[in-house]
């Protein structure tokens, strides 16, 4: 499909976003310098760590790298080493945070440079180094990330373990000086004491052990120091859909909703939006490790599309967030690309059903016809309502029994999920149950409530599917027995279109499965089965095919190759297969459930596997 812009409000494309057209800023002044902290860092840990490395051929350039300083070399090292390290990172990211910690680091090395090795070629390695960053400073103003406090527990933890791992090496890097033959016990107790300051049991010849003991102590105080700031420095708390934002997006959704499945997930309140200049189309997002995530096609009028891309680039480039769109149909892929330089990739299908053309009737729908009259036969009924027809009691039920069936401990979906059923906002939305009297109804906390389907408007005449969940003791075939359920009831509902399931690499495992299918196709299809072990990939594409939908399909739209990987693993975060959060116990509150997944036949979440 192919669309004309006119730009926002002066009828050309904005300026900044024709900058974005012509490629990415330069990124080499902060790549080189992070990658340079990085090796000088590693050349510091070695130096302070293994004794015959700083009297090898590596000596001399050694000698001047920060950190390399006289009798304190050892601990010194070790400090500027994983210093260096910690701020590599942030500096390749342009962090304003990590440029002024380098720029202070620096000049300290030289000056113990100059001081204790009076070793002028090391001063002006470290002084360089400075005035590279100082010269382009510019270049070097990304806000901070989102944070929380938990990320002082993360480093204690984190930085512990590698400082204890570090503190055995150490410990174990003079075999001519022990005396004695410690155990590995007596040596994990000696980098114990020595990180928190106290002699161990290990000894050693001459002034070794007054070294180890320095080197341990300072990988001690730099854990507590992080630990300590990390702990003590404000909090910095992801962006949420505020009630203006939401009133807002509504508005753009009632003009605009029926051009893209997907926009009614906009409306989940754990995402930030950036709106247009003139207020008439927004970008929603949400930060996940550095990677400035969107979803789905932006909401509003398509010739205003351009002036939220242009506030999200802005967004991202002001924090050096990678932007990445997860989702896209093919008319905001051509919109993105287009606007920005970035490039789309096709990420699969979404199944769409027009219900004027679905029909239980004839051999390609034998199997779901069997099986809903074998269902329908045992005795269970189905009712297909909106939200606002539906009393607070039995919501209640829903909700309790939305949450008791979802297949895993953590909550799934982000591009394609609401992330909640009943609120008082959503009453247009609607909900279809499967219902059986049984012997244990009278007392089940859900009735006689079986399984539930849960679907979000699209536009004024469709309907998207956003969650399914069952009863596990129910009789197999409960999602096919709603969807169909859901598709006979549409016309009475007003509903022309229904979006199922994203069925992810839905035309490689189609076409490879086929006659004359390559090896290379055939590779990749094998590949893709083996994966669907974990992530459902196959097993999705077979049920969204029983229903014989229409497929639409879906990109991911990303900056360069090289953020694939961040990417991949950011929505894989998002979505909730990866879930990174304190141990259950430490949270400062339990997380209140809030179904939004969904799941295949089988009943694992679907809509995003």
């Amino acid at each position: 499909m192919s669309v004309t812009l006119d730009g926002d409000k002066s009828g050309s494309v904005p300026v900044r976003a024709r900058a974005f057209a012509r490629g990415p800023r330069p990124e080499s002044v902060p790549t080189l310098v992070g990658t340079a902290c990085t090796a000088v860092g590693l050349i510091d840990v070695a130096a302070g760590v293994f004794p015959r490395f700083r009297h090898s051929r590596m000596h001399t350039l050694a000698e001047v790298l920060p950190g390399a300083l006289g009798p304190f070399a050892a601990a010194l090292s070790l400090s500027a080493g994983v210093l260096l390290l910690l701020l590599a990172h942030g500096l390749k990211r342009h962090k304003r945070r990590a440029w002024r910690a380098a720029v202070v680091l620096l000049p300290a090395g030289a000056l113990a440079q100059f001081s204790y090795r009076h070793s002028v070629l090391g001063t002006l390695v470290s002084l360089t180094l400075c005035y590279l960053l100082v010269r382009h400073r510019s270049e070097f103003a990304a806000l901070p990330d989102p944070r929380s406090r938990w990320r002082a527990l993360a480093n204690f933890v984190l930085l512990g373990a590698g400082s204890l791992g570090l503190g055995l090496v150490i410990v174990s890097a003079h075999p001519r000086r022990l005396i004695g033959s410690p155990s590995i016990a007596d040596r994990l107790q000696h980098v114990l004491y020595g990180l928190v300051g106290f002699e161990g049991p290990v000894d050693y010849a001459g002034d070794t052990s007054w070294t180890v003991g320095c080197s341990l102590g300072a990988l001690g105080l730099l854990t507590a120091v992080t630990t300590i700031y990390l702990a003590f420095r404000p909090e910095h708390p992801a962006a949420r859909l505020t009630e203006d934002d939401e009133a807002r997006l509504r508005a753009l959704l009632e003009r605009h909703g029926g051009r893209d499945s997907l926009g009614h997930f906009a409306l989940r309140r754990d995402k930030a939006v950036v709106f247009s200049p003139s207020g008439k189309a927004a970008v929603c997002y949400r930060v996940v490790s550095g990677v400035m995530l969107a979803s789905g096609d932006p909401i509003g009028d398509v010739e205003a599309w351009p002036g939220a891309i242009e506030r999200f680039m802005d967004e991202a480039r002001a924090h050096s967030w990678a932007p990445a769109v997860m989702g896209c149909g093919e008319t905001g892929g051509e919109v993105w690309t287009r606007e920005t330089g970035l490039t789309a990739l096709e990420l699969g299908d979404e199944a769409v059903v027009d219900v004027a053309d679905f029909s239980l009737a004839g051999r390609a729908m034998r199997n779901v016809r069997q099986m809903v009259k074998r269902i329908e036969r045992g005795g269970y009924e189905t009712r297909v309502r909106r939200v606002a027809d539906i009393g607070e009691a039995e919501l209640a039920r829903i909700r309790r029994a939305a949450a008791d069936w979802r297949g895993t401990d953590t909550e799934r979906g982000f591009s394609m999920a609401l992330g909640r059923i009943g609120d008082a906002a959503d009453r247009d939305c609607f909900v279809a149950t499967a219902h059986k009297a049984d012997e244990d109804g009278a007392d089940s906390p859900y009735g006689d409530l079986k399984a539930v389907l849960h679907f979000v408007p699209w536009g004024t005449d469709g309907m998207s599917l956003d969650l399914m969940r069952r009863d596990r003791s129910a009789d197999p075939g409960m999602n096919e027995l709603l969807i169909v359920a859901s598709l006979q009831a549409a016309p009475r509902l007003g509903v022309s279109r229904v979006s199922l399931n994203f069925a992810m690499f839905r035309s490689a495992l189609a076409r490879g499965e086929k006659l004359g299918a390559g090896p290379v196709l055939r590779v990749w299809r094998g590949l893709l089965i083996f994966l669907s072990r974990w992530f459902q990939i196959e097993s999705l594409y077979k049920f969204n095919a029983k229903f014989r939908p229409r497929w639409e399909p879906r990109f991911v739209v990303y900056r360069t190759a090289r953020d694939l990987p961040r990417i991949s693993f950011a929505a894989m975060q998002a979505e909730g297969f990866v879930h990174l959060a304190l141990p259950r116990p430490l949270r400062s509150a339990p997380r209140r459930p809030c179904a939004h997944a969904r799941p295949p036949a089988g009943g694992q979440d679907a809509r995003t596997a």
